[in-house]
């Protein structure tokens, strides 16, 4: 078993990560892996011991971003209605496509189709959740699954990066709007 100091320092590196693919506009191979220990308040050799290569901290930086987002279905559902807690879910999506854009531009493709196929599976359940609440409530329309939301939210993929602040939410209260019941 790690310890927890050990384990803080890679939570602080996968944070640091998250933050500077959150907040940059360049490409992931342009994210200085320097410039993360230091945030991070590591040194390089420590960074490097968690994460050999950049591909394998953007793949962490990747699980626990989706994982974070999973896990405010519960506590979304227990706040507000299923339609509003959708909508918070689907608002703090737009994050998490902009940390999965920066991600699966620094992989190559197949390490992402292999990080993806392992993973996916836990957005599709969390959203089908969100759903069935809402169809439960009357709130969703009954005819919509997951997949056609997230075919829907594909066009995220399409905002050019100088354009997301505006039109990632907008996209997203348009496909909110669509699921009403």
């Amino acid at each position: 078993m790690p310890r927890s100091d050990a384990v803080a320092n890679r939570d602080r590196i996968v944070e640091a990560a998250r933050a500077e693919l959150s907040e940059s506009t360049g490409a992931p191979e342009e994210l200085k892996l320097h410039r993360i220990a230091k945030a991070a308040g590591v040194g390089q050799g420590t960074l490097y011991r968690h994460f050999p290569t950049r591909e394998h901290l953007l793949a962490e930086v990747y699980r626990a971003e989706l994982t974070q987002l999973v896990a405010t279905v519960a506590p979304l559902l227990a706040q507000h209605s299923p339609l509003e807690a959708l909508s918070r879910w689907l608002d703090r999506l737009i994050e998490y496509a902009r940390v999965k854009r920066g991600v699966m531009a620094g992989i190559a493709v197949p390490a992402w189709q292999d990080l993806y196929a392992g993973q996916h599976h836990r957005l599709d359940d969390a959203l089908e959740t969100l759903l069935d609440r809402g169809k439960a409530a009357g709130e969703i329309r009954d005819r919509v699954d997951a997949a056609d939301v997230i075919l829907l939210l594909g066009a995220l993929s399409r905002i050019p990066e100088a354009d997301w602040d505006q039109r990632a939410p907008r996209i997203v209260a348009v496909i909110v709007d669509g699921l009403r019941a």
